[in-house]
């Protein structure tokens, strides 16, 4: 058998409902060593079939009981397999092969910055049904989100996020802009200063700006993403276990810019703001303190009864610009409550927005893209918690229950004009599972481009 170069290794993937039919089919030594294996086309289960030389010959993959093709089962396979190409030999239908080829790109993903010694991993040769142009440049949007994700605080923080940004920016002739440090005071953007001012990397407000060529005025889309690059808790700081993912605090940033990077790579039919307001939540003398009554761009005052509570603090400045605009739609993305995961999990960002159509339509895209989100209601019932007696309101909440919905309260409180979402995500993998290691994870990104695809379509 040809093992050279050129050689791609069949790849069956079967469901328990045809294995039998399959395996009738195949030569007697397949057969008998699969029964050796005792394989019963289980979920996620591989089982590598050798020729009369012992070299691989071909690869067979459990799919389980039948049920609708998600990218997981192509990157469980496709983080187990050896380092070589493969082919699938069945046929699939486009919406499943481009699934498929996706999750393959993911599952070999491996963040290796810090590595001396690379690992080599399996390819897939695309089937020609997919849809490659959207597998390529989602593969690559995945993959940086989730490398500016993993990237410690130290080699990403806020000027490494600008940095980035205007790569991207400039990789599609979109503008950039930025406000640093006191900029963001003579600029009116009190409160992302007040948060980020306690570092010795300045705060940032980021800007990019883009629109498709050759087109004409098209609804503005504002993709805006929490960037706090490392978040000690302030003055309330947080204790070591608390700490220790804190690097990840500007996953809802690395997000909104990989969705906007995806988005323009398709030509999205509408015009893109990214806005990312760039910290590091850290204390020194000049740090602003619990008690402290700040001013924001919408011209509410926010007492601090927090300083742990950041992430609504640099939004709410950010959200506030955004709804000046009046565009189309705003969706924010943010690490913002640790009660989002006792409600809902890591695996399940929850989904809050002004317009309860616009949630379900994004909830409903979003599953259909196997990147779940889950809608929570904006009770306006618990409004008052956020009431201070100083101030225009609290940045935290009196009560300890129900911490998700504080947090998305507090950012409807600057978004009036504007259909807004909020989406509330981890952005992290805590546990391994087939096809995704412990790590960076990119929530919400691929749910949103089909969102945005199906409303806007392509220019």
């Amino acid at each position: 058998m040809n093992v050279g170069a050129n050689f791609s290794v069949p790849l069956w993937l079967l469901y328990e409902d045809e294995l039998d039919a399959w395996r009738t089919a195949q030569p007697q030594p397949v057969r008998q060593w699969l029964l050796e294996q005792n394989f019963k086309a289980e979920k996620h289960r591989l089982v590598l079939l050798p020729n009369s030389e012992g070299n691989l010959a071909a690869a067979v993959g459990g799919l389980g009981k039948r049920a609708q093709i998600s990218l997981w089962l192509a990157a469980a396979f496709a983080e187990r397999l050896p380092p070589r190409r493969y082919r699938l030999m069945q046929h699939f239908s486009p919406s499943e092969a481009t699934h498929l080829a996706l999750g393959f790109l993911y599952g070999v993903y491996r963040f290796e910055r810090y590595r001396s010694a690379k690992c080599e991993t399996a390819s897939l040769d695309p089937p020609s049904n997919a849809d490659l142009a959207f597998v390529t440049h989602a593969g690559e949007s995945l993959r940086m989100a989730r490398d500016w994700i993993n990237t410690p605080a130290a080699d990403f923080g806020p000027a490494q996020l600008a940095a980035a940004a205007r790569q991207v920016a400039q990789r599609y002739g979109a503008s950039f802009k930025e406000w640093v440090g006191e900029e963001l005071l003579s600029e009116n953007f009190p409160a992302i200063h007040a948060v980020g001012r306690a570092s010795s990397a300045a705060p940032r407000f980021i800007e990019l700006c883009w629109a498709p060529p050759g087109t004409e005025a098209l609804p503005t889309v504002i993709l805006v993403g929490k960037g706090v690059c490392f978040d000690s808790g302030g003055l309330d700081i947080k204790g070591a276990a608390g700490m220790a993912l804190m690097k990840k605090d500007m996953g809802g940033a690395a997000i909104a810019l990989a969705l906007a990077h995806l988005a323009m790579s398709a030509n999205i039919g509408c015009q893109l703001r990214v806005l990312l307001p760039a910290v590091e939540n850290a204390i020194s003398g000049n740090a602003y303190r619990p008690g402290d009554v700040l001013s924001t761009r919408k011209g509410l005052t926010v007492e601090v009864g927090n300083t742990d509570a950041e992430g609504r603090l640099v939004l709410c400045d950010a959200l506030a610009y955004a709804d000046s605009l009046k565009p189309a739609l705003i969706v924010d993305f943010a690490t913002l409550t640790g009660a989002a995961r006792v409600a809902l999990g890591p695996e399940l960002p929850a989904l809050f927005g002004n317009d309860e159509r616009l949630v379900l339509d994004l909830a409903r895209a979003a599953a259909a893209e196997h990147d779940p989100l889950w809608p929570m209601p904006l009770w306006a019932g618990y409004e008052d918690e956020l009431a201070s007696k100083i101030a225009d309101l609290n940045n935290v909440a009196s009560s300890t229950f129900a911490g998700a919905i504080f947090g998305a309260l507090f950012l409807k409180r600057f978004v009036t004009e504007s259909p807004w979402m909020h989406i509330d995500l981890y952005a992290w993998n805590p546990k391994d599972r087939p096809g995704r290691s412990v790590g960076a994870e990119a929530q919400a990104l691929r749910g949103c481009y089909r969102y945005l695809v199906e409303r806007f379509g392509v220019a």
